[in-house]
């Protein structure tokens, strides 16, 4: 309701920006919208019409789908990303609930079979994508057996990483009148620290995958006290490279190894420029 009604874009006038960004000297664009999949609601052109437009922009070496929705993310488009020429291997799902009555309860258009699903088509299609999920905990519904499901069926997923938020609502939400069972807010934080340390430790085993692994990375223009700089390798991994300031917004191939004890930023692989 607070939305409005979905509304995008013409392909022609988002091909044309990409292009506009390309003369500028841009190098990565990230596509994001509200209900990204959603692009073309109304009109013959979808979602998959546009991004494989863009992806022939000459002069923009990446492109990365911020966030869609599982329904809205298709088999073959999963499969098209793996062979495109700029669209990196790097998803950001939305799940909110990994258990199926919470969902209904959500009035979400999926269910965690077809959440399933997804992932492992990401895994089988491209091996080493970066997968992002959204989750909500301590939503009106979930009991302590729901959140229970929810956090056995996120920690059976191959994903990368979760983004973590507490369920707040707005008045008026309908909700609200609908759910009795409501959720404390200190429970609601304490699902929270569970989700948290579950994505902490996805994300360090994802990482450590790496090590040892030559990727490209997108330097970019934070230049540390050392001199190193940062950037993210094609499946978004961060790293710190030893490169110089005229690389910066260049792609180089970059060893990785894990991050030092004693890194300001634990989640920062240091990496070493390839010829």
């Amino acid at each position: 309701m607070a939305r409005g009604r979905s509304r995008s874009g013409e392909i022609g006038e988002i091909v044309e920006q990409a292009r506009q960004v390309a003369a500028s000297g841009g190098k990565e664009i990230v596509i994001t919208g509200v209900n990204t999949g959603d692009f073309g609601n109304g009109r013959k052109d979808t979602f998959f019409d546009l991004i494989r437009r863009l992806d022939e922009v000459e002069g923009i070496e990446r492109y990365r789908i911020s966030s869609i929705e599982p329904n809205l993310l298709t088999d073959e488009m999963i499969r098209w990303v793996g062979e495109s020429r700029a669209f990196m291997p790097h998803f950001h799902i939305p799940l909110q609930s990994g258990d199926d009555e919470v969902l209904k309860l959500m009035r979400r258009r999926y269910d965690t079979a077809l959440f399933r699903h997804r992932i492992e088509t990401i895994r089988t299609e491209i091996p080493d994508a970066f997968i992002g999920v959204d989750l909500i905990v301590g939503a009106r519904g979930e009991t302590e057996e729901r959140f229970e499901s929810s956090r056995a069926f996120v920690e059976s997923l191959a994903i990368s990483r979760l983004h973590v938020f507490p369920y707040s609502e707005r008045p008026g939400t309908r909700a609200i009148e609908d759910i009795e069972y409501a959720v404390s807010q200190e429970e609601k934080h304490r699902r929270s620290r569970t989700m948290i340390e579950i994505s902490d430790r996805k994300l360090m085993e994802f990482t450590s995958r790496f090590a040892g692994t030559v990727r490209p990375v997108l330097v970019e223009h934070t230049t540390h006290s050392d001199g190193s700089m940062s950037g993210f390798t094609d499946n978004y991994l961060k790293v710190r490279i030893d490169t110089t300031p005229d690389q910066a917004n260049t792609v180089v191939n970059a060893l990785l190894s894990q991050a030092s004890s004693g890194s300001d930023n634990p989640e920062e692989l240091i990496a070493r420029q390839q010829s």
